[in-house]
């Protein structure tokens, strides 16, 4: 297993580095590379061999439970290996490279007709896949499977349901709020952001000799091991915002893979629990943590000394209101809260169309455009403030939205026990301190690796399943908002 993870972590470098520093003209070759690690990964996981190896460990009884539960995962595993040619899976690594180049440009020239060829052949690849997985219900969960196991398209379009009336209230309750965010789009240098964000994923934990940030079109976190973990950002001189959440959401995601048990390399143990569980990492400290008053009361005074003249009349209040601004927005990664689930639910829309094969490809703008104006009553002005402007689809990774959502629900209910598991954590948290928050995660959520589902690591959490009162509670009370 850990030869198999050799090859899936060098192929991982490979797109790493293919998102961030590989040159144009290597676009081809790079794509060939990538299929052929693929294909090779596939190849030694799917051999007959490792097979009857691992149905011979399942059957001993001499086994501990944590050897059982990675015999029994990584047999799971296998047997989903299996259901793939060497040929599918070349295909669908080439067409993913096709597709990140063709969205990248498509995002340079503002035109989604540039993507729409090589998001088409995916798409296809995607539905074919759904067939050789196999589901039960909507060809979609087939997908979700993928990334969240403990739900299907029918919980989720219950949680969905439920969640719009409530949420559209509290909107309705705070989108007029006075509030005067304007200095968060003055002129802030690329040079002053860059190095303030160094100084950010540092104090929030990082360790950058366990890893590294880089600078994309769309900010991405990757591991190659626990001791190799890859982030990057993103820098716009007149939205100062842009850098501090992607800076403290892929922090986020880059804390739960360095605190992975690195003994475990290539085993299910050393492996996150979910997307879902990933999402409530990076969204706990983006929101319970990143956007509360406990920690800009230290953190405040340290960013007006990178800009001193941007934000010299800024105060706490006015800073802490103004970075949980209510408003519907066209971009996904700079919503506030609330408005936050709707960017999900309309991809979560989409996604089930084009796999169900009510949406055609080319139909995805016209689409996207009505669910905006529907869900949010916003114009969208073009392609790359509209469908173009996530990475994910070019990645051929549907089902993967959802688990936003997800991760911000499990998210406040892990924030609402690690309170109440550490008194005076939030103290602790304006004095400048994070090792309560770091001791907390390590313990309850990093240390089981993948042998816990989501459900079943809520359930040893927190008493409970995934619970939406909490969430809500939680922003009840960062709004002053009466029950």
């Amino acid at each position: 297993m850990q030869q198999i993870a050799d090859i899936k972590y060098a192929a991982a470098v490979l797109q790493w580095d293919q998102e961030t520093y590989l040159p144009e003209k290597g676009n081809a070759a790079r794509a060939r590379q990538l299929a052929t690690l693929s294909e090779t990964a596939h190849r030694l996981f799917s051999d007959d061999a490792l097979g009857k190896l691992l149905q011979t460990l399942q059957e001993r009884q001499d086994l501990d439970e944590k050897e059982k539960s990675n015999t029994s995962l990584t047999l799971e595993d296998y047997n989903k290996q299996k259901k793939y040619t060497g040929a599918f899976v070349r295909s669908l690594s080439e067409a993913v490279s096709a597709a990140f180049h063709a969205w990248i440009e498509a995002r340079r020239q503002n035109d989604f007709t540039v993507f729409e060829p090589a998001l088409t052949h995916l798409t296809e690849l995607k539905k074919q896949e759904s067939d050789i997985l196999g589901y039960e219900g909507h060809p979609y969960n087939a997908h979700l499977k993928e990334y969240e196991k403990s739900t299907d398209t029918g919980q989720l379009d219950a949680l969905f349901d439920g969640l719009q009336a409530p949420l559209k209230n509290l909107i309705g309750q705070l989108v007029n709020r006075d509030t005067d965010n304007s200095f968060l789009r003055f002129h802030y240098p690329k040079d002053k952001q860059w190095e303030y964000s160094l100084y950010l994923i540092k104090k929030l934990g990082f360790d950058t000799a366990a890893g590294r940030q880089d600078v994309s079109e769309h900010p991405f976190t990757t591991s190659f091991s626990a001791r190799d973990v890859r982030i990057t950002t993103r820098l716009d001189e007149h939205d100062l915002a842009n850098m501090l959440w992607s800076c403290i959401h892929e922090t986020g995601h880059a804390l739960y893979e360095q605190g992975l048990p690195d003994d475990d390399y290539g085993l299910p143990s050393g492996e996150y629990a979910s997307l879902s569980i990933h999402e409530s990492q990076s969204r706990l400290w983006e929101n319970c943590i990143g956007r509360s008053h406990h920690f800009w009361e230290h953190e405040l005074p340290v960013l007006k000394q990178y800009f001193p003249q941007q934000l010299n009349q800024v105060d706490m209040h006015r800073f802490v209101r103004s970075i949980n601004k209510v408003s519907p927005s066209l971009i996904r990664t700079e919503a506030d809260e609330l408005t936050y689930h709707f960017h999900v639910m309309i991809r979560y829309t989409i996604e089930k169309e084009l796999l169900g094969g009510q949406l055609p490809v080319k139909e995805i703008p016209a689409r996207w455009n009505e669910l905006y104006k529907e869900h949010l009553d916003i114009q969208v002005p073009d392609h790359r403030q509209g469908c173009l402007q996530d990475v994910h689809w070019s990645h051929g990774s549907f089902g993967y939205f959802p688990t936003y959502s997800l991760g911000s629900l499990y998210a406040a209910q892990f924030w609402a026990q690690l309170k109440k598991d550490t008194p005076g954590v939030q103290d602790d948290i304006a004095s400048g301190s994070l090792t309560g928050v770091h001791r907390w995660l390590q313990e309850k959520v990093f240390a089981h690796g993948r042998l816990l589902t989501s459900d079943a690591l809520s359930r040893k959490i927190t008493g409970e399943p995934l619970n939406t009162r909490f969430f809500m509670d939680y922003v009840k009370e960062k709004y002053g908002i009466e029950s």
